[in-house]
């Protein structure tokens, strides 16, 4: 009986030990300044070995509305981040230049910092620690 009675206590200790599993951090991200409604919104969340090389580690896209979309990250472990956010108006899920090398479309990334040149990970990084983050990304 005392068996029975120890691998009871041990299996009801499991499950509520796993149904406590830690889950990470979620991230919101609005934008409002879409310049339409055409295509769709992008936005990808990088690490600094992803930022600016292709996806990043969590990609999400939206239907743009009176100029606003929101999205959420779910899940995210403590670290060090970036996101970038595109407004794909042709909707072929790529950023499209001009001949000039200019950006064609609108694009935006936490941090809102708008220097000439390309976006840097410096200056979009945040940190995910505890707290759940919120971020309006302006287009």
């Amino acid at each position: 009986m005392k068996t029975v009675t120890t691998a009871i206590l041990f299996l009801f200790t499991m499950i509520i030990g796993f149904s406590q599993e830690e889950k990470g951090i979620t991230i919101s991200v609005e934008i409002t300044n879409a310049l339409n409604d055409e295509g769709k919104a992008i936005v990808a969340l990088h690490t600094a070995d992803t930022f600016m090389k292709g996806p990043g580690i969590k990609n999400l896209e939206g239907t743009i509305t009176d100029g606003k979309v929101s999205f959420s990250f779910e899940d995210v472990p403590p670290g060090t981040y970036a996101i970038m956010a595109l407004h794909d108006a042709n909707a072929n899920n790529r950023m499209d230049y001009e001949p000039n090398g200019m950006p064609k479309e609108s694009y935006g990334m936490s941090g809102n910092s708008m220097t000439m040149g390309p976006p840097s990970f410096q200056d979009a990084q945040f940190e995910v620690a505890d707290e759940d983050l919120s971020f309006d990304i302006r287009f």
